[in-house]
């Protein structure tokens, strides 16, 4: 199955109570609900205004979608 990364922008984001990022938890799990078992939210990163405006200061591009076709992180280099 596929895998996307989804970049949004939400002006205060990081800024949302827990309440309120519970109730786009929410929102976004009762959406998913209706569209069907096949799509699966795995997580979000909610970040600060600070990483967009590195992007905006380095000249480089920080929305856009890009399915993610693996996953790395430091456990991958340990041996099983």
């Amino acid at each position: 199955m596929p895998k996307y990364l989804i970049e949004r922008e939400i002006p205060g984001a990081g800024k949302l109570s827990a309440q309120e990022l519970q109730a786009v938890s929410q929102k976004s799990c009762s959406v998913l609900q209706r569209l069907g078992p096949q799509i699966q939210w795995v997580q979000s990163y909610v970040t600060e205004e600070m990483v967009r405006k590195h992007a905006q200061e380095g000249g480089f591009p920080a929305n856009k979608i890009s399915e993610i076709k693996s996953v790395i992180d430091p456990t991958t280099a340990e041996k099983r």
